[in-house]
């Protein structure tokens, strides 16, 4: 069974936003031959390198304001987590904070 915080309109705006975000900021790479999903891991998939997603969230900071603290969450994960993070992780993160 799906997990309520992986479906409807909240995740699937958030998984837009998010992959917009992407285009915006790595618009020299070539994302657009490489389909960008949920379980889409930004290191290994995608090739993000620190500053990337240092990049990425904060184009995301700027459209979420206040509400999303990403600072915070990054501190609160592993190392081998932030490897191996997937988009939908932070897309969940962030839905649960506009909740």
């Amino acid at each position: 069974m799906t997990s309520p915080a992986t479906t409807g309109p909240a995740y699937a705006a958030v998984l837009t936003e998010v992959t917009d975000a992407l285009h915006t900021v790595l618009d020299d790479l070539e994302l657009d031959d490489t389909p960008i999903t949920s379980d889409t891991r930004f290191v290994e998939d995608l090739d993000l390198e620190s500053i990337d997603l240092v990049t990425l969230t904060a184009e995301l900071g700027g459209r979420y304001g206040d509400r999303v603290d990403f600072p915070a969450w990054f501190a609160s994960l592993e190392l081998s987590d932030i490897i191996g993070l997937t988009v939908g992780q932070l897309v969940q993160y962030i839905a649960g904070c506009l909740r």
